[in-house]
């Protein structure tokens, strides 16, 4: 396929993937606490990529560990028990909406670490969508409780996920899609999210019944579709396009995410659709591709 008009592809597909994440994270939520959502959502990517990543550990340089190790802890495990820890108290819509500040942590991230040069829009559209963002955290329910706390995990997760998209781009760009998913989450990340599962009691508490099933099965579609596909998905667009057009996803992702909740019974408020809209707005100044101005 042309690489253009596979980015585009994979751009619209990584959309509808990643945006129905936010409604499982919150019907997982039903059944798990949310360090046990974001343990399982890790574990089993891991043990679904294990095959993958046993078979090609020979091909990976060794002195990319490092960058690995940085890419995969904060795009793949703080950012999956932030997101679950923010919507037991903010709805799947409003999470979608909060992530599609990514393009904005992008050029911050890339400027501060990578030496990419950003335009006066593109600071104009940062200071309009943090305005959004600052209406979505005093909107709460119905514009009547602040609602900061879990706001804030939520720009933290996606200021990791900057980190993580620039790092791969800067460092990591020369590798396999593939390999480094599987090596991400079976090297990386299998271990830790396997104590974390420990320590929160979920192996002595599952009973194997058929609630406890239900949602390892929420859990399971969130882990195969939302985590180990998308993220293999996500390191190929990265291959492709640039970290800025690979985070737009982030544009089309509310949109799905709203629909979702709409679906399951969510309402925004005005006061919050309002702050998701000039969220929006600000990120339309952000499609100025930023330069790399050093080495």
């Amino acid at each position: 396929m042309n690489p253009d008009k596979e980015r585009w592809v994979l751009l619209v597909v990584l959309s509808i993937i990643w945006g129905s994440s936010f409604i499982l994270i919150k019907k997982s939520l039903q059944y798990y606490g949310p360090f046990e959502v974001g343990a399982l959502r890790v574990l089993i990517a891991g043990l679904l990529l294990a095959p993958v990543a046993l078979m090609n550990l020979s091909k990976f340089p060794k002195q990319r560990w490092k960058w690995l190790a940085l890419a995969g802890i904060t795009g793949n495990f703080i950012p999956m028990f932030l997101f679950p820890l923010a919507e037991t108290e903010v709805s799947s819509s409003i999470a979608g909406i909060i992530n599609s500040m990514m393009p904005i942590f992008v050029i911050i991230v890339g400027a501060l670490f990578w030496s990419f040069e950003t335009t006066r829009k593109q600071m104009l559209g940062v200071f309009i969508s943090f305005t959004g963002a600052c209406i979505l955290m005093l909107s709460g329910h119905g514009g009547s409780d602040l609602k900061i706390v879990p706001i804030l995990w939520l720009l933290l997760a996606t200021f990791l996920y900057a980190i993580s998209t620039t790092t791969v781009k800067s460092k990591l760009n020369d590798i396999p899609a593939r390999m480094l998913s599987s090596f991400v989450f079976f090297y990386i990340l299998f271990l830790p999210s396997l104590i974390t599962l420990i320590l929160t009691g979920f192996f002595k508490h599952f009973d194997g019944s058929a609630e406890a099933f239900k949602g390892l099965g929420f859990v399971s579609l969130l882990s195969v579709f939302g985590t180990g596909l998308a993220m293999m998905l996500n390191y190929r667009l990265l291959k492709i396009s640039t970290p800025l057009f690979a985070s737009t996803v982030t544009l089309l992702m509310p949109i799905v995410a709203v629909i979702w909740g709409i679906i399951d019974g969510e309402r925004l408020s005005a006061m919050q659709f309002a702050g998701g809209f000039i969220i929006i707005a600000g990120l339309i100044f952000l499609r100025t591709i930023p330069k790399k101005t050093g080495p």
